[in-house]
């Protein structure tokens, strides 16, 4: 008898299923399991109960949300942040964990640190107190954020009680046009479907265009898959995932290596699965974009005006554009590329790769930023690389900030804080009100458009500017 289709979710789903309840939710084991410094909470219920970590070797402790982003030869100035960074040493140390910690040459954002160190493969289940952890889809592994109870319950357990979600398969084929990225794929897709179009499914991303990213670019539009309100995104493991994987401090070595592309080989979906809604985008209508509003689902090419809430016909919807314009400072009919900025941050589990500073630095390579900013690399890894390749010259050189591996300016809790009223060309993955601190205004794009922001004071078309070499994510 032949088996029935199945998609790549399906099988990672299917293979980790302990137990059904007659609710339907499974008891799904769990194969790697991150934390960061927000895990206190689990941390304090699992004492409570008097339980142990479960699985030790498969939970990895990492410091990046509230570390600062200066000199790491400074302590931490703020004492309920340096407490936070502390807890988080001392309960990896309680219960036999691997800890990254501030000094550790292996430190970063967990979501960019575990690719880089082979923790993130091909058919794992993945979970992490971080809505982002969507991210480590990239590599065909089921990845999903998870809160504070349900962190506690790995802890104990090394398993999950989930329901299974839809599926949806957003396929994107034909070639993305010059200085069009990975980040401008992933606003496209979450323009088209809105920022609750996913809501209970999981995405696999497809097609032509998506083979053609690099890693890097694919754990991009992982990433944000979470903005568009889907429960993981997913990308089959292909070539170029193997070739990320293989050699990297935790991967399988040797004939192992080669026993497990073997196995993933096996993961990609099969030719007829079905899936809950299918979406389609042409990759070469897609240009380089950033938001207007306080949603990602406000991405528009950036050649675009403000949008005019009198011209939307649902009054629900024109009452949110009206509210949103008024927290951005926009006006209806404005050119975007007349839109002043007061800063730049590149950086955050976005955009923080090797390949995306060599893009943001390609184009202010020989020029002058008019306006401050922070560029902040994922991870130690990427910023001795980058240091090795002069990348750090030319941000500084321009008059940027280089910061040390952390979330830094992503999201206001650890010092980096756009200040009240500032507008921000930002390369993160979140603009809603009071994100990047009180009443800042935050402006979504990828690290290219960012720095020809920074380079020119001014939402900016990337592909107007003379730039010789570009990275692609």
């Amino acid at each position: 008898m032949t088996s029935q289709p199945r998609s790549l979710f399906e099988k990672v789903w299917d293979a980790h299923v302990v137990a059904t309840r007659p609710d339907g939710q499974a008891l799904l084991a769990i194969d790697r399991h991150f934390l960061h410094e927000g895990s206190f909470h689990a941390f304090g219920m699992i004492d409570h109960a008097g339980r142990k970590v479960r699985r030790p070797e498969l939970t990895f402790a990492v410091a990046d949300h509230y570390v600062p982003s200066h000199s790491r030869a400074k302590p931490i100035a703020d004492p309920e942040i340096a407490n936070m960074v502390t807890m988080l040493e001392a309960n990896a140390g309680r219960h036999g964990l691997r800890h990254f910690g501030l000094h550790d040459p292996a430190q970063g954002i967990v979501h960019v640190l575990a690719p880089e160190q082979g923790l993130t493969l091909p058919g794992l289940t993945i979970v992490c107190g971080d809505s982002h952890t969507s991210t480590h889809g990239a590599f065909g592994a089921l990845a999903f954020g998870i809160g504070a109870t349900e962190v506690s319950h790995v802890l104990a357990t090394q398993t999950l009680w989930q329901r299974r979600p839809k599926t949806m398969r957003i396929t994107v084929d034909g070639v993305l046009g010059p200085h069009v990225t990975a980040k401008d794929l992933i606003l496209a897709v979450i323009a088209v479907i809105g920022a609750d179009g996913a809501a209970g499914h999981v995405i696999e991303y497809s097609g032509s265009a998506i083979r053609a990213l690099s890693m890097e670019g694919r754990l991009t539009v992982c990433n944000m898959s979470i903005e568009a309100g889907a429960r993981a995104g997913m990308i089959a493991p292909d070539d170029t995932s193997f070739a990320w994987i293989e050699g990297r401090h935790y991967a399988p070595k040797g004939a192992l290596f080669d026993r497990a592309v073997k196995h993933w080989r096996t993961l990609p979906s099969d030719d007829g699965a079905v899936f809950d809604r299918e979406v389609t985008l042409d990759a070469a209508a897609i240009a380089p974009a950033v938001t207007w509003g306080t949603s990602p689902e406000t991405a528009v090419p950036v050649t675009a005006a403000v949008p005019d809430p009198g011209a939307e016909a649902d009054p629900v919807r024109a009452g949110q554009m009206r509210k949103m314009l008024d927290y951005m400072g926009l006006a209806p009919g404005m050119a975007l590329e007349d839109v002043p900025i007061d800063r730049v941050f590149i950086g955050s589990c976005t955009n923080a790769r090797l390949e995306d500073l060599r893009a943001a630095a390609a184009v202010l390579r020989g020029r002058r930023a008019v306006v401050p900013g922070l560029v902040v690399p994922g991870s130690v890894p990427v910023r001795r690389q980058a240091e090795a390749e002069g990348l750090d010259r030319v941000f500084i050189d321009a008059g940027l900030d280089w910061g040390e591996p952390g979330c830094s300016m992503c999201v206001g809790i650890n010092g980096d804080l756009v200040p009240a009223g500032e507008r921000c060309a930002s390369t993160t993955n979140r603009n809603f009100p009071g994100r990047q601190g009180p009443n800042a205004r935050t402006h979504l794009m990828s690290p290219a458009m960012a720095a020809a922001a920074a380079a020119t004071g001014r939402l900016t078309d990337v592909r107007k500017l003379d730039v010789r070499k570009l990275g692609a994510s």
